[in-house]
């Protein structure tokens, strides 16, 4: 690969592949990334053994996770080795939480790496490629939180196009909960909001280029206090309200959200505003009081139910998601036998359940009363029987039902488009990929263990 021409971070016909592990954050971080890239001239690899430069986007949420990058480390290694022996360049950055959390040990653990970068210093990928490429490695994980949201050069509506009719727009960013088991507060910083001004923009600019359906993330995204132009604060709700109402935008969604964080205007949006989908994911981590204190949660069992509650009021159709912790420290068996009676109350449509893992730099880490490995995979595996067991019955009552499906792309088979239920379910039907971008109402006649299958029905769906 010839060397960088004019001191550009690119060399000429270089190729980079962003590969995001984790958290939707991080799937929305390297398609930035990736923009970022092909400004400065990089085009997309699709494999590894096309690129130039490969960017692991990493996630430092469980220890599996983090030693999972290590090991792809370690193959991209043997690559570069490889180039370099036929005298090509290849360049290896590590970004992401991890990256931020345990820049120096990286470098220490992996020689090979050439640049570790924070999710604060993404707007300075290209300077700092041109530093790394003087032969050197280079991490820049200092937080520069006034800098959170600084502006990357936006996609091309071509771009915006090739990733499909769904999208992600950041809008709050950072933590202040502190949970014992999280390394969040310490990899991402403070809980700040993007402004009003700039999240409709983007919002418009991937309207305009054919995305039908936006989610609005950040790490505890309903904690969005944003101002606009005037110096108001907004809450969630309200940018929501400013939301629906922007033609060729027809569905609307959000996460993570944090129960502490669910106010009242937010549950009574999902009662007023058609747009936004009746599907939360609320993370609870566990039905016990006592171990929803240990970790920090800053409610209580009740309080979460009772918000489940309301949310049924203001939307009877909603659909409930949820994370959950198995073997938090100090965790015994009545502990979590109240975990699975709040599944049983709640009935959700689907969950993420986890063993606890300790992360280095956190109270919940430093206790010595850890669960055993063996009694963590025995619960489990009971508690993901009964979610499971739940997320089949939800699926399976959709059938004989007809929902309203937003085609995103050609089925698995010849003559088949799939798309997403309102409760995110993946459906398939059998007809034109011309509907693919539109909200078509679909009679489902099949619940399968991972997918729904149904018939185009007859009436116009929500783009009318």
């Amino acid at each position: 690969m010839p060397a960088p021409q004019d001191g550009s971070a690119s060399p000429q016909g270089a190729k980079a592949l962003v590969k995001s592990y984790g958290c939707q954050m991080n799937v929305y971080d390297a398609t930035r990334m990736t923009d970022l890239l092909a400004k400065e001239g990089y085009g997309q690899a699709a494999v590894e053994e096309d690129a130039d430069l490969v960017v692991l986007n990493t996630c430092h949420i469980r220890e599996k996770a983090a030693e999972k990058i290590y090991s792809e480390l370690g193959k991209l290694a043997v690559t570069k080795r490889e180039r370099a022996q036929a005298g090509r360049d290849f360049k290896i950055v590590v970004a992401g939480c991890v990256a931020q959390a345990e820049g120096v040990e990286v470098l220490r653990r992996q020689r090979a790496v050439d640049l570790v970068v924070g999710p604060q210093s993404y707007h300075r990928l290209p300077e700092l490629l041109s530093q790394a490429a003087q032969g050197r490695q280079l991490t820049d994980t200092d937080f520069a939180v006034e800098e959170k949201f600084r502006e990357l050069p936006q996609p091309s509506r071509a771009q915006i196009r090739a990733r499909g009719v769904s999208a992600f727009v950041t809008v709050q960013e950072g933590c202040d909960k502190f949970c014992s088991f999280c390394v969040v507060p310490y990899t991402r910083g403070a809980e700040i909001s993007r402004s009003v001004e700039e999240v409709l923009a983007e919002a418009r600019r991937l309207v305009e280029s054919g995305v039908s359906e936006i989610t609005l993330i950040g790490q505890n995204v309903n904690a969005y206090r944003g101002e606009d132009s005037g110096g108001i604060i907004w809450p969630l709700e309200r940018l929501f309200e400013a939301l629906s109402g922007m033609e060729g935008l027809h569905r609307l969604r959000y996460t993570t959200s944090h129960p502490v964080d669910m106010t009242q205007g937010l549950i009574d949006a999902h009662g007023a505003l058609p747009k936004l989908m009746p599907f939360v994911h609320l993370p609870v981590q566990s039905g016990s009081d006592r171990v929803l204190k240990a970790m920090n949660r800053r409610h209580r069992a009740q309080d979460y139910l009772d918000i489940v509650q309301r949310l049924r009021a203001a939307r009877p159709d909603i659909a409930l998601s949820s994370d959950f912790i198995v073997g938090f420290p100090g965790e015994t068996d009545a502990d979590f036998e109240e975990t699975l009676a709040l599944i049983r109350e709640v009935d959700f449509a689907s969950t993420f359940s986890f063993k606890y893992s300790p992360r280095p730099g956190t109270p919940g880490a430093e206790r010595e009363d850890q669960i055993d490995d063996e009694i963590m995979r025995e619960r489990l595996a009971v508690l993901q029987a009964l979610v499971e067991s739940q997320r089949q019955a939800f699926n399976a009552a959709t059938v004989g039902r007809t929902v309203d499906v937003l085609f995103e792309k050609p089925g698995r088979h010849e003559g088949q488009i799939a798309g997403k239920s309102p409760y995110m379910q993946a459906v398939h039907v059998d007809g034109p990929t011309e509907m693919i971008g539109g909200v078509v109402p679909v009679k489902i006649v099949v619940a399968g263990s991972n997918s729904l299958g149904g018939k185009i029905s007859e009436g116009e769906g929500e783009d009318g």
